[in-house]
């Protein structure tokens, strides 16, 4: 990932790139001026130096300072010929606000969904092709319910996917609008790619999370009104929220366990991940949610076959306290969806059990 960037290190640009592995690459003009490899035996430290002619001078340059990856933090000091000409610090945020100077190649990765959100991309600036697609997402689900309960749920998923361009706005990001797809839910797209493990987590959370309120606003229209629409209404936007959080990519859930795992640099961490991993199958198991227990399984072992690629990422990881922080508002996302799922299975009614029944399948 691109660590620091000086516009102006004798006229042209020098950049500092490198990774959690411990790798660095200095670059002056896009040239490679100098490089280090990774060492178990590293400290936070870091000197670079190289030589440039100047006729039939030599200029001596430098560039030094200390990294620290959890939380980031690094100052730096250039100089040339032992005078400094630029210093300076940079932390997590001025990493979220970077445009990154090399682009970013997307994750090669043969999804549906994705190869979906590659044709929106295409076709991103058609806006007959979002009415199309909503009009057919509203028959689709029509088709499958009835035609008030479509749009009560279009409405529902459209509040999930603001939830994402709102996180996406919080960080700037320019946004291209929403997209329903029929059968498959919606997708929120932007340009603009992440630099941080920390934006992946509250962009993708925020979609959920905007579901969760949804559902309690029509859990509360239920015990005001009595009417079942709107039990029913919140008991499906309570499953399909639970299935996006996941951990199985591209859901939102598989992005956000992804960026608390690859954040970890330490065998404990991954035990404690894995544990938590465990714990959570077991559960699963033990309340009868074979088809969640199942699909958590496979969502697990899917990060960790990625885990070793960890290092090769763009984004800056997670700091200890994200990483807590992600994880708790992670499984409290998932036990709300799920206590309001039980919550109505309780009262009896066919209908409202039939998302439970689903998670036991």
């Amino acid at each position: 990932m691109e660590l620091l960037q000086l516009d102006d290190f004798l006229g042209k640009p020098l950049r500092l790139e490198g990774s959690l592995a411990g790798w660095q690459q200095l670059f002056w003009d896009n040239t490679l001026v100098s490089q280090k490899d990774a060492s178990a035996s590293d400290n936070n430290d870091f000197h670079h130096q190289f030589e440039l002619q100047n006729g039939e001078s030599i200029i001596e340059c430098k560039l030094t300072g200390n990294l620290s990856w959890q939380p980031f933090l690094i100052s730096y000091q250039a100089l040339v010929n032992n005078q400094v000409i630029a210093q300076g610090e940079r932390n997590e945020k001025d990493i979220e606000r970077q445009t990154p100077h090399t682009p970013i190649e997307p994750e090669k990765r043969f999804s549906l969904i994705g190869l979906v959100s590659l044709g929106m991309k295409a076709l991103k600036s058609a806006k007959l092709i979002k009415v199309v697609l909503a009009s057919a997402s509203l028959a689709a689900y029509s088709w499958l319910f009835s035609f008030q309960f479509a749009l009560a749920l279009i409405a529902c998923l459209m509040f999930h996917e603001y939830g994402h361009v709102r996180a996406m706005k919080y960080f700037g990001m320019k946004t291209k609008g929403i997209y329903l797809i029929p059968f498959l839910g919606g997708l929120a797209l932007s340009d603009e790619k992440i630099n941080t493990r920390w934006q992946d987590v509250v962009i993708s959370i925020m979609g959920p999370l905007f579901g969760l309120i949804m559902s309690l606003i029509c859990m509360v229209a239920y015990w005001i009104t009595g009417e079942m629409f709107f039990a029913g209404l919140a008991v499906f936007n309570a499953l399909l929220n639970l299935f996006n959080l996941l951990p199985i990519l591209p859901l939102d859930g598989g992005h956000v366990l992804k960026s608390i795992s690859f954040s970890m640099n330490s065998k404990l961490g991954i035990v404690l991940c894995a544990g938590a991993a465990i714990g959570g199958v077991v559960l699963s198991y033990s309340l009868g949610l074979t088809l969640f227990g199942f699909l958590l399984i496979m969502g697990c072992i899917e990060i960790i076959f990625e885990w070793k690629q960890r290092h090769h990422s763009h984004l800056l990881p997670l700091d200890r306290y994200g990483q807590i922080f992600s994880f708790v508002w992670y499984v409290g996302l998932v036990a709300s969806l799920m206590g309001i799922i039980w919550y109505f299975a309780g009262t009896g009614d066919t209908l409202l059990s039939l998302p439970l029944q689903i998670l036991g399948t």
